[in-house]
């Protein structure tokens, strides 16, 4: 034996190098409680970002809704009467009797402009807001009589507009499918609020839809706001809020897929350059344009539905 007191190099090996079994090994309580409280904090704050955005979202809401005003007006047979004279007005733009500026195509929808028609969209030579002008006075036709008669008159019967508020009347005739883009009517050339009417059909306004194009694709609405055939909706603009009133039709909250028409009323300030009518632009995407749903749409029936826009200028 040596004086170390081992007959064997390797049980002196052994005894310098303590064995795994033998050491002692922390078990990490001591950061196990750590882990946990970060694993905590994490979802307390993840939790509360969610809460705050809901919050957020709720408030978005009540802004919007605190600008609109909805109102049943007008009959089924109202509705029917005022519907075959929107009839009429495509068909005579279709046969091409009215002046240029009045009627605008695009695929999936068109419009026809009375009383005051102006430039939007591809149209524009300098895109953004605040570049829209009004065509020149006789570029778009007056607004047909049965449209004072069938639609302004029962407004102001009402007390919805005061007489002689409206002159600017737009038809929107969205086939299925059909939509427009998320837009604020210019606020430098129309006087709130507008007047929105459906017809043929019901519908949705969604706001806060955010488009993207090529591919073309929309997101979920804050607020989808549903619009029944022969409903009065009216839209203010409140200052803290530019895109409380960006109304768009979209596909995605429009189940039936159905034809709609809207007459929108409207006045205008024409205080806008009455010569700054620009020219058209070929791309179409940056207009108030149309959506066409997938292949794999629920839409069921194939008929259309039409808004009129009435304002003032």
């Amino acid at each position: 034996m040596s004086a170390s007191g081992f007959t064997d190099l390797r049980d002196k090996l052994k005894s310098m190098t303590p064995h795994r079994d033998n050491h002692s090994v922390p078990d990490g309580s001591e950061h196990s409680g750590v882990k946990k409280r970060t694993r905590r904090d994490s979802g307390d704050e993840q939790q509360q970002q969610e809460e705050e955005e809901e919050a957020a979202r709720a408030s978005e809401v009540r802004k919007v809704k605190s600008g609109i005003t909805q109102l049943r007006v007008f009959t089924p047979e109202e509705c029917a009467h005022i519907e075959d004279k929107i009839d009429e007005v495509v068909a005579k733009g279709d046969r091409g009797l009215y002046r240029e500026h009045t009627v605008d195509r695009a695929p999936l929808r068109n419009k026809y402009f009375f009383g005051e028609g102006y430039t939007y969209g591809a149209q524009l030579e300098k895109r953004g807001p605040g570049q829209e002008r009004l065509y020149s006075k006789g570029e778009v036709d007056e607004i047909p009589g049965w449209v004072h008669e069938l639609v302004i008159a029962p407004l102001v019967a009402r007390g919805i507009i005061p007489e002689g508020f409206v002159n600017s009347a737009v038809i929107n005739d969205y086939q299925p499918g059909g939509c427009i883009v998320s837009h604020v009517d210019p606020i430098h050339i129309f006087e709130r609020p507008i007047v929105s009417v459906s017809f043929f059909s019901d519908s949705a306004l969604s706001f806060g839809c955010r488009f993207q194009f090529k591919p073309i694709r929309v997101s979920e609405p804050v607020l989808s706001l549903p619009v029944r055939r022969g409903s009065v909706t009216l839209l203010r603009t409140r200052p803290n809020a530019p895109r409380l009133d960006t109304p768009s039709l979209s596909p995605s909250s429009n189940p039936a897929a159905e034809r709609r028409h809207v007459l929108k009323a409207k006045r205008s300030h024409r205080k806008a350059d009455p010569d700054a009518a620009h020219s058209r632009h070929g791309n179409e995407d940056a207009s108030e344009n149309s959506w066409r749903r997938s292949g794999n749409s629920s839409y069921s029936e194939h008929t259309s539905s039409r808004r009129v826009k009435m304002r003032r200028h």
